[in-house]
């Protein structure tokens, strides 16, 4: 990198997102192990925010923990319930209904819902949270957030939606397609799945 004049990309600094609320108890069925043998054994979902302007905007994702790939993706205006529903409902839609999923995230009123986990269970997905106050609970979905943060979101002002949409759009194709994982091989989430099936 010093040869070819390149320079790390660093985040800016962030914003959080606190809320003082209780936690029900809630199983995690995951327990930090996300070594899978399959795909469509354990989904991830997490939201992040960008700003557009003035506004912050929330980014649902759904990843296929067995390859790191990114499934679906949504952008709204408000983090509730329709948001990461319309993720699942994408995913589900685009792996054709598989059974025996796993679908993991924090414990967000919106993944809690009773109309979210009514439609997991009609799916016959189960689903399983992180500990409260426990990112390495949900550390796939995590460190997705934080590689696109660092090498796209943050080092750019996005004056509409449509901007911050084509952006999206373009780095999970990037990540998914071109995007080699140390941790997997040096193999992107695309050929990981290739080699599954082909083997």
């Amino acid at each position: 990198m010093n040869e070819m004049g390149l320079i790390a990309k660093q985040a800016r600094l962030r914003c959080f997102n606190s809320t003082n609320r209780k936690y029900m108890y809630r199983r995690n069925r995951v327990q930090q192990n996300f070594n899978q043998t399959a795909p469509n054994l354990l989904w991830v979902s997490d939201v992040t925010y960008a700003r557009i302007n003035q506004d912050f905007y929330a980014i649902c994702v759904v990843i296929d923990v067995f390859s790191r790939k990114v499934l679906s993706y949504r952008i709204s205006d408000k983090n509730d319930t329709a948001l990461v529903l319309t993720a699942f409902k994408t995913a589900f839609t685009v792996r054709n209904n598989p059974q025996g999923v796993t679908f993991h995230s924090d414990q967000g009123l919106q993944y809690s819902s009773y109309k979210f986990r009514k439609h997991l269970r009609d799916c016959g997905v189960i689903q399983s949270f992180s500990n409260p106050g426990t990112p390495y609970d949900n550390a796939v979905a995590e460190s997705f957030f934080s590689i696109m943060k660092r090498e796209e979101l943050s080092h750019n002002y996005y004056h509409s939606f449509e901007e911050l949409e084509k952006t999206v759009s373009e780095y999970i194709d990037f990540f998914n397609r071109m995007r080699p994982h140390q941790k997997m091989g040096n193999l992107t989430p695309n050929e990981i799945e290739c080699r599954y099936y082909e083997n």
